[in-house]
């Protein structure tokens, strides 16, 4: 979990490269935002997501920045070249 300006993780969790560039495409989310606002967007995109689609999992998975994340996550470049909102193609 990326909570700017830290990443949090679980005991036990290996952390991946995948993981790791997951949750900094999120702090890159974060800071761009100017974080505070990050927060508040989130909360009331999943909150839209799991009124229409009445499950936590598919509206976590629905949320803009989460979707920008895991279709980038694997490729490890991928914060060298993102464009500055790139979340936004995402909703």
């Amino acid at each position: 979990m990326a909570v700017f300006p830290f990443i949090l993780i679980k005991k036990k969790t290996i952390l991946s490269k995948v993981i790791l560039n997951h949750e900094q495409i999120h702090l890159r989310q974060q800071l761009e935002m100017l974080i505070v606002p990050f927060y508040v967007l989130y909360l009331i995109e999943y909150l839209v997501r799991f009124i229409q689609l009445k499950n936590h999992d598919r509206a976590y998975r629905s949320i803009s920045f989460e979707r920008e994340a895991y279709a980038n996550d694997r490729n490890l470049d991928y914060l060298i070249d993102r464009k500055f909102w790139a979340w936004i193609r995402y909703l």
